[in-house]
């Protein structure tokens, strides 16, 4: 059965900059109504205006790594909107900095925002999307939580935890309607490195080349678009070369690993 866009309303947190604004103008100009989150309300306004039917949109900012503001916005989400029909759980942190000179507290700080936030309004969502007899879960992962390489050791950990966690979700919900889709994506055009923490807590404040080089926002959202419209469950968008390392660590991880210790990756 086709999914009609015009019929779902989309809940999209991380909204106001990068990927998560691209998906919202992607999944606007499908027809859906879009749930703009972010902790900035003049970005995500700035971006309603971007989506088509810009007013039927809603702009909902919160910190999502605080349960309070957490569960505020749920009931925000739920009074204006009604339902949620999807949820993309997007917003995150990335990092560059080697292990042995992160602290702990930055990476309990990635993991806060990049598993625990996501997995707590998921939690939220859930019984509504259980009540409809159906809905859509989306965790925005990582090529790097799938492999590891150097100077993002704690992002990739956790991006790991969130794709592991959606997998035992998806075992556990299939029978009630509800779907769950993992999201991996390589380098894209967003400000995600130069927002990156480094080892002290601090913003690199800087641009990667490979990120820089990285496909674009826009491109990167028609590929999910397509993708989550036929069902697909393991989505992969990347560059050649993260999808050439990809297939290489099916096959041989110990190869991949001597490649990757021989790269400068940053």
């Amino acid at each position: 059965m086709k999914t009609k866009f015009k019929d779902l309303t989309i809940w999209i947190t991380g909204a106001s900059s990068g990927i998560g604004e691209a998906l919202s103008v992607e999944f606007a100009k499908q027809g859906a109504r879009i749930i703009l989150s972010g902790r900035n309300s003049e970005k995500l306004e700035a971006v309603k205006k971007q989506c088509k039917q810009s007013k039927k949109h809603i702009v909902v900012p919160f910190d999502i790594s605080d349960t309070d503001q957490a569960k505020e916005a749920y009931r925000s989400v739920k009074t204006q909107a009604g339902k949620i029909d999807w949820l993309i759980n997007n917003a995150g942190v990335s990092q560059r900095s080697l292990i042995m000179e992160t602290t702990e507290e930055v990476e309990r700080q990635l993991m806060e925002i990049d598993y625990f936030a996501q997995t707590r309004l998921t939690r939220l969502v859930l019984p509504d999307m259980i009540a409809q007899g159906q809905g859509k879960v989306v965790m925005v992962s990582s090529i790097a939580g799938m492999i590891g390489t150097q100077y993002r050791g704690g992002y990739g950990a956790a991006k790991a935890a969130i794709h592991m966690w959606a997998d035992s979700l998806r075992a556990e919900l299939h029978d009630q309607g509800i779907e769950v889709a993992n999201i991996f994506p390589g380098f894209i055009q967003t400000n995600v490195s130069i927002n990156a923490l480094t080892g002290d807590g601090t913003a690199q404040g800087t641009m990667d080349d490979a990120t820089n080089k990285g496909l674009t926002a826009k491109a990167f959202a028609k590929q999910v678009r397509k993708a989550l419209i036929k069902g697909e469950e393991y989505i992969v968008v990347a560059g050649r070369k993260e999808k050439l390392a990809m297939r290489i660590n099916r096959v041989s991880p110990p190869k991949l690993y001597k490649l990757i210790r021989r790269s400068q990756v940053k």
